[in-house]
């Protein structure tokens, strides 16, 4: 077993920061950098495997609480890795041949700053800690947002428009710990980031990961691609997830379907595990073996 955390060992960014320099360390063939930094400064690192010309795209803690989604994809990461590096095949096929032809970048966490809140709290946000004491009223541990309270899943422009009218009709007029998209799309710093960094890469599709519920969104839109339910089917039979549609607030704002709209390819929320965000990191190897699967088979598809 290649085990991310020990014991209780809280997912923080210096234990992040740890698996994956170390992961680096070991799998020599990975590249490691970052897309750009956090409110507080926190590097947006991502890693790359395989092909730089022909790649899948996939995203992890889009929202704070949500942290166990990181470790998902990272652990998915080293074991292919370490199947790479030991020569072993998977369901009889070559994973180096395979990475060879296809890639594979993952920005395991997207909302650093969010993540630390969650499991820390208002301390670790740095000059936002005051701010974030006052409109938590000191409950962090639900914090969804970034370090200036908005919702990245919300701040994302597809559909901005009509999503923050209907968080106006909800009463989420300002910042908080959930669903407030923003001043304007793309306001924050971290969707700022993600938005460049795909524009500048020619990625095949996207993926980003949530917690909790076992489903897949594959639509948004007229852009949405003919192929993407087909896909939504295979990744739903090989994992035992459902695929949906959101509703409401989920409607829109998000980088699934900002990625669909600009770049017209497939994009996908794939919802983690099932219970009560968040969900604790003793579920982390029950939920990852439900989708590995489906993960390798999305790793390597041919979009």
């Amino acid at each position: 077993m290649l085990e991310l955390l020990s014991g209780n060992q809280k997912f923080t960014y210096s234990v992040r920061k740890k698996i994956i320099n170390n992961m680096i360390k070991d799998y020599k063939f990975l590249f490691l950098g970052s897309i750009g930094r956090s409110y507080c400064g926190r590097p947006i690192e991502f890693i790359h495997l395989g092909n730089k010309t022909n790649m899948n795209l996939w995203v992890g803690s889009h929202h704070g609480m949500e942290w166990l989604t990181s470790l998902v994809v990272l652990k998915f990461l080293r074991e292919v890795c370490e199947n790479i590096k030991q020569n072993r095949k998977v369901c009889g096929i070559d994973l180096k041949k395979c990475f060879e032809c296809q890639g594979l970048t993952v920005v395991p966490c997207i909302n650093p700053d969010g993540v630390e809140i969650s499991l820390i709290g208002s301390q670790s946000a740095g000059k936002y800690a005051n701010f974030i004491e006052k409109i938590s009223r000191g409950r962090t541990s639900n914090w969804q947002a970034n370090a200036r309270g908005v919702d990245l899943n919300h701040n994302y422009d597809a559909g901005w428009n009509e999503l923050h009218l209907m968080e106006k009709e909800k009463g989420i007029l300002g910042p908080g710990s959930t669903r407030y998209g923003g001043t304007h799309p793309h306001s924050e710093l971290e969707t700022l980031a993600l938005t460049s960094f795909c524009r500048k890469n020619n990625f095949n599709s996207a993926i980003a990961f949530h917690s909790q519920g076992e489903e897949i969104y594959w639509d948004y839109g007229v852009n949405t691609p003919k192929k993407s339910e087909n896909i939504a089917n295979i990744m739903a039979l090989s994992s035992g997830y459902t695929v949906s549609k959101p509703e409401g607030l989920a409607v829109g704002g998000g980088f699934k379907d900002w990625f669909i709209e600009k770049f017209r390819k497939p994009a996908f929320t794939v919802e983690i595990g099932k219970g009560k965000n968040p969900l604790p990191a003793s579920e982390l190897n029950s939920v990852y073996n439900k989708i590995k699967e489906m993960l390798y088979i999305s790793s390597i598809m041919q979009v």
